[in-house]
């Protein structure tokens, strides 16, 4: 059987260009995050199959790659395998996000954590999805996460720290905004419009869908499915009351009328205060009430990065204090934000962004049988040039000079020097 050149599907070979930019950009990232305080931890990209299909991770349940099992153990299924129980095949699988195995995480090592544990994890996961411009079925997902603390101040940390990590990357020119919701809001807003609550996630997969059908569409679809004109126009007077600035929660708090309801928009409401009176940075952030989130183990505030030249979120978190406690059978506040790095590139990528203040690049091309003593004192002076924080790459001379500097020039080598066997010379 020949060997396949190209990747699997959805996944692809990354070029030493892209690379260079990847790398410098992680560095970014993780350098304002460790600025305010998270630390950096790691999780295997392998997870327990009953924690991958917990019900926890909405349709990414659908998407994830499963793992068989090995040796005895799978031949030992084979004999009762049928097609309603291919599930027995697998005991592991490979993580579709970060925050399912951080829940773990922190769960095994939580006596040797400080607290609250405030992690940052960086790295790939992976969902059997269609891809297409800026998703892939291996991406890497840059992640914050405030273990055990229940106070909104973690979300501001969140959300202050993310942003700024966007501006470093020069992401402020693309006017990227924060989104912000509660899920307790949305449980309120099906509640006091008269709709079934026992079919909550039927209707939010509608609302979801607001930014892309608008009220129209979300109107004419729950009228499809069903649902009466009077509840139907209820729901639409809550959503075409709201203002999308920090009033807007409040607002929707009076019309709703709960106690649940006023303890969730005051939270969204005081957070977004807090955000907007910091002075040295301008911090887009808005109230939208159709904002959903597809994980099914948000309990609390969610938030968005939306940006107008990409069709869909760029990143996104919120609140999950149930997931940690399906582990320890005890509860523990847990809040994160996600950059979804591979989009951030895509629009960085597509715009020509090159690294600002790169070092210079030089080559030395070296004419083949250099001797020893002359190769030494090439060395050397390329240990000079590294050290005055030059980039040096020492390679041989090609027979064709000129298609060789035409080809460092494309990889941004901008010097070049020439060494000859009969005489050092520039």
């Amino acid at each position: 059987m020949a060997f396949v050149k190209k990747p699997v599907t959805g996944m692809r070979d990354i070029l030493p260009e892209e690379m260079e930019i990847r790398n410098y950009l992680m560095q970014v990232i993780r350098d304002v995050y460790k600025a305010y305080g998270f630390t950096a931890m790691e999780t295997p990209v392998v997870e327990h199959i009953e924690n991958l299909t917990s019900k926890q991770g909405g349709d990414n349940e659908k998407l994830i790659f499963k793992v068989l099992k090995r040796g005895d153990k799978l031949t030992k299924e084979l004999p009762s395998l049928t097609e309603e129980n291919m599930d027995v095949l697998s005991d592991s699988g490979l993580r579709y996000d970060l925050t399912l195995p951080l829940a773990r995480y922190y769960s095994n090592n939580q006596s040797v954590l400080p607290q609250p544990f405030k992690a940052l994890q960086m790295g790939p996961v992976f969902r059997a999805d269609r891809p297409q411009r800026g998703r892939f079925r291996q991406f890497v997902q840059c992640d914050i996460d405030i273990l055990g603390d229940a106070t909104n101040l973690a979300e501001k940390e969140l959300i202050m720290a993310t942003t700024e990590a966007l501006e470093k990357l020069g992401f402020g020119k693309y006017n990227f905004r924060i989104i912000i919701n509660d899920r307790r809001i949305l449980h309120e807003m099906i509640s006091y419009s008269g709709l079934p609550l026992d079919d909550m996630e039927k209707i939010l997969i509608v609302l979801d869908k607001a930014d892309k059908i608008g009220a129209e569409g979300v109107d004419r679809e729950l009228l499809e499915m069903g649902y009466s004109d009077d509840c139907v126009k209820k729901l639409r007077g809550l959503l075409s009351a709201y203002s999308s600035d920090s009033t807007g929660p409040k607002k929707m708090a009076e019309m709703i009328g709960s106690e649940m309801a006023l303890e969730a928009c005051t939270n969204v409401s005081d957070i977004m205060e807090s955000v907007e009176a910091v002075k040295d940075r301008k911090i887009n952030i808005s109230f939208e009430p159709t904002l959903v989130r597809g994980m099914g183990y948000y309990t609390g505030t969610i938030f968005e990065i939306q940006v107008d030249s990409f069709g869909s979120s760029v990143g996104g978190g919120g609140r999950y204090d149930k997931m940690i406690g399906k582990f320890t059978g005890q509860d523990t506040p847990a809040v994160g934000f996600s950059i979804g790095f591979e989009r951030i590139m895509t629009i960085l990528m597509e715009d020509g962004f090159s690294i600002p203040g790169e070092k210079l690049k030089k080559a030395y091309l070296v004419e083949k049988n250099m001797n020893s003593s002359k190769l030494g004192e090439i060395f050397n002076e390329a240990i000079r040039e590294r050290n005055e924080g030059h980039q040096v790459l020492v390679v041989w001379m090609a027979k064709n000079k000129k298609h060789q500097k035409e080809n460092l020039m494309k990889e941004g080598y901008t010097e070049f020097r020439d060494f000859y066997r009969e005489e050092l010379k520039r």
